[in-house]
This record gives C-alpha cells, structure tokens and sequence, in this order.
C-alpha cells in the first residue's frame, strides 16, 4: 500500500489550498484514511482523519474549523481543504493509513507513511 499525497504549495497568509491522498492499485474507500503534517523543528500533528465505514471524521478542536477532510471514490483520492492559513501552518502533509478513526477518539496507529507534500504559507 503506498500513498501519495499532493497539492502543496507556496501560499499566501488567509488564503485556501486543497491537499489529495491518492493510491494506485487499491482502493482508498477501503481505508480509513488520515492526515498529519510535521513543521520544521516541530513534532508530528494529526490534523484529520475520516473512517473507512461510514466515513465519519474527526479533527482536534483546533483545527476542525479550517481543515476538512472529504473522499473523493470517483477520483481515489482523500482530500484535505485547508482555508484560512495561517503562516503556522507551514509544514509538509502526509496522508496515511489508520486502524480506525472515531468522531469520539480520533485515529489509530498509523501505517504507509508515503512522501509528503510541503505546503508553505507566507505572511
């Protein structure tokens, strides 16, 4: 299983940018998918997650306001739109396999780690 996540880009301060999770020789509707980013000199954040059954998502409080996560089952793809960044938010996302994601506990252990795609937000 390899993902691929794609999108990123140089933006600027309150503008929008759509992230794609995609996966070639299987399907991602299988999955329960979710989304982390690393900023430098920083630790990993999970950002969003969405399950595999009823596509229930889930995102920490402080983010589930600017960032959703959606599937896309035509394309294959797990999105991410991202409004109003913020130069904080400036780091490089992955998408990634979880064992489950729950709207009450958030996401499992996380599997398929592919390359990231680096989003960079200017003030």
């Amino acid at each position: 299983v390899q993902l691929q996540a794609s999108g990123g880009g140089l933006v600027q301060s309150g503008e929008s940018l759509r992230l794609s999770c995609s996966a070639s020789k299987f399907t991602l509707d299988y999955y329960s998918i979710a989304w982390f980013r690393r900023a430098p000199g920083k630790e990993r954040e999970g950002i969003s997650c969405i399950s595999n059954d009823d596509d229930t998502t889930f995102s920490p409080p402080s983010l589930k306001d600017r960032f959703t996560i959606s599937r896309d089952n035509a394309q294959n793809t797990v999105d991410l739109q991202m409004n109003s960044l913020k130069p904080e938010d400036t780091a490089v996302y992955y998408c990634v396999t979880v064992n489950y994601c729950s709207s009450l506990y958030g996401w499992g252990e996380s599997d398929n780690w592919g390359q990231g795609t680096l989003v960079t937000v200017s003030s």
